[in-house]
Order: structure tokens, then sequence, then C-alpha cells
């Protein structure tokens, strides 16, 4: 059993590619793409829920590890795009932190909301109105039948 194990192990890596798929400079940098992903979701999402320390962390982690991918041998480019995409995506969440929290973001977002529910609210208003003159005019039909 473990002379057919070992023969398994030396066919796979004498084959290049397959010697690849199977060792940590692939799988690190696949399981590692999580971050960039759900970091490029996030923009989709409210800046109100961004931790701008998280951000940052995350953003010198990347940086740091995009020049580890670099240092090691052999080179691990992979790693290094993965590390580079996150690094773009973190540091478009720290823009959108900045962008909410110190440069106005915030009142501008709580300006229009309360905008759109003062709109809704005079529609609102408006189609109650309709209503209570209907019924006013069907009451009085009434009384006076």
């Amino acid at each position: 059993m473990a002379a057919a194990i070992s023969a398994l192990n030396a066919k796979i890596r004498s084959q290049p590619v397959l010697n690849y798929v199977f060792s940590t400079h692939f799988w690190g940098p696949v399981s590692n793409f999580g971050i960039p992903i759900a970091a490029i979701a996030d923009t989709k999402k409210d800046p109100e829920i961004i931790s701008g320390k998280m951000t940052a962390a995350l953003t010198v982690y990347s940086a740091t590890f995009m020049r580890y991918s670099m240092a090691v041998t052999p080179k691990n480019y992979l790693l290094f795009a993965c590390h580079f995409l996150n690094t773009g995506a973190q540091l478009t969440q720290g823009y959108r932190y900045l962008q909410y929290w110190n440069y106005g973001g915030r009142e501008k977002a709580l300006e229009a909301k309360a905008q759109s529910t003062l709109s809704e609210t005079r529609k609102e208003a408006e189609n109650l109105a309709e209503e209570g003159k209907d019924l006013l005019v069907r009451a009085k039909d009434k009384v006076l039948k």
C-alpha cells in the first residue's frame, strides 16, 4: 500500500502542472481569494458597516504578502495576483470609509434618506386626503338620500 502511494506521489510530482496544483503555491492563493472576492462584493453595501481598522489591517497584510510572493523562490504569481486584487479592493473600501465618515458622505446619505422619506410621506398624505374626500362625498350622498 505504501509503495502504491509512493508511486502515485512520484507520478504526480513528475508532471509540472500536477506538481503545481498539488502544492501550497497553488492552494494558498486559491484559498486566499475569498478575501478580495468578499471585499469586492461589499462595495455594493452601505459604507456605514465598513470597519476602518480592519480595512487598514487587510491593506497592510495584502501589501506585505504581495511583496513576499515575489521574494520566495520560485516567485508565486498567483499569490501576487490575489494580494494585488485584495489591496485594490481594500483601498477602495478605505476610500469609501473615509468619504462616508470624514468627508460628508454620511450627511449626504442622511439628507437623501430624509428627502426620500418626506416625499413618500407627502404621497401617502395625498392618497389619504383623496380617500377622505371620497368617503365624505359618499357619506354626504347617503345622508341626502
